[in-house]
């Protein structure tokens, strides 16, 4: 069975750094994302329908995230399978901060000290997991770029995967989502 790929591979030829795709975003995080329009109807725990234009590939990372980190190989299909691989590999680094006693304060405050953090790697450096699969940027401005939408990137999932694990009103995290943090996708982490 084939691991499930993204459904923005077949938007038209998106703002790529390197071979890494820039798509647009629902967020409120300031960066170089061009910015989706916001569904007011929805709670933050939710995602809004693929067909949606509120829909980004945020949402599918989340959504996707339980079923593609099972498997050990992925086909990358197109750009936006990029973003996918490196969200999914993000939320993994963010689910193996929170622990099960963790209150949603406690846990905020982990994933977002480790989200706002400037000091990570890019495709390029030599301290990138993924090298392999992605092109290093051209130029030291296109570089910057990547990294300030990758910071954009890593904050929106973080808030996105905590209002998700704590979504039920509780103080506990959802077992259903920390039973992922000793998984690896790929065998790789950030």
């Amino acid at each position: 069975m084939p691991a499930y790929n993204s459904i923005f591979n077949s938007e038209p030829s998106p703002r790529l750094i390197g071979n890494f795709p820039l798509l647009p975003l629902r967020t409120r995080t300031r960066g170089p994302a061009f910015a989706l329009p916001a569904d007011p109807s929805l709670a933050a725990s939710e995602s809004p329908e693929p067909d949606s234009e509120s829909y980004d590939a945020l949402d599918e990372v989340l959504g996707l995230f339980r079923a593609n980190t099972f498997f050990r190989n992925f086909e990358i299909q197109g750009y936006a399978d990029r973003l996918l691989v490196y969200g999914i590999l993000w939320v993994s680094e963010c689910l193996g901060k929170i622990r099960p006693a963790m209150s949603a304060r406690e846990a905020q405050k982990e994933v977002q000290n480790v989200a706002l953090d400037t000091n990570f790697s890019i495709p390029g450096d030599p301290g990138f997991p993924l090298n392999q699969m992605f092109e290093a940027p051209a130029s030291r401005q296109d570089a910057e770029v990547l990294k300030q939408y990758l910071m954009q990137v890593r904050q929106e999932l973080a808030q996105r995967l905590l209002a998700r694990i704590y979504e039920d009103g509780s103080d506990r995290p959802s077992k259903w989502w920390l039973s992922f943090t000793k998984r690896k996708f790929m065998g790789k982490s950030l």
